[in-house]
């Protein structure tokens, strides 16, 4: 057997068992998009509804982006989080203090949601279907998420003080596509290279 080809299997290989990690992990993890926002008082009726309304499956898209927006979401392929205090006291505010415990809370996104419509303004169904952005969430593809939220932050602008960046998931599913692309590629110059090997050494053998 060649050494090129002993050597080039092995790296492919290895570089296909990272990059299966790093898409697993990716797809398996709630940090894709994540927003930045100042500490929320967690004392109001105006947080209470909010929260009750994000966990609700009747829950539309502006309706669970503004409770991101609000309380430092963060959004994956399947679930969507947001941090609130672990104590919420909806009807009395408690005592100040310079920091307080904080959790975080998940809710998975509905088979309904993952394929509902994507309205031109969010949250107005009377607006018409944005068939664009609909297809997109549709199609589900991670090549397509990118286009996604720049096309959600264009209709819901984020507020004041409120800042969003990808996360690392959706790095570690960057990082794992050109991987898996350079193993692709080295299985296939290995495979070429040994069936060049087999040719030579059967002509030589006949000779």
């Amino acid at each position: 057997m060649d050494n090129r080809f002993a050597t080039a299997f092995v790296i492919a290989c290895v570089l296909s068992l990272i990059s299966t990690i790093y898409m697993a992990a990716s797809i398996g993890t709630d940090f894709w998009y994540e927003y930045r926002s100042p500490v929320q008082e967690n004392s109001s009726d105006l947080n209470k509804s909010i929260w009750d309304e994000f966990v609700s499956d009747e829950a539309d898209e502006k309706t669970y982006n503004d409770a991101l927006f609000r309380y430092n979401g963060t959004v994956g392929l399947w679930r969507r989080c947001i941090t609130i205090s672990k104590n919420m006291h909806w009807y009395s505010p408690p005592e100040r203090t310079e920091s307080f415990d904080v959790v975080t809370k998940c809710v998975s996104f509905t088979l309904t949601e993952q394929f509902m419509e994507k309205f031109v303004d969010p949250g107005n169904h009377n607006s018409g279907i944005d068939l664009l952005r609909t297809c997109l969430c549709t199609l589900g593809s991670v090549s397509c998420y990118v286009a996604g939220i720049e096309l959600l932050h264009q209709k819901l602008e984020l507020p004041d003080n409120v800042s969003g960046e990808f996360g690392w998931s959706f790095c570690l599913a960057c990082v794992s596509a050109p991987l898996q692309f350079m193993a692709s590629a080295l299985f296939i110059w290995a495979a070429h290279t040994n069936r060049k090997e087999y040719t030579l050494m059967k002509a030589y053998r006949v000779a």
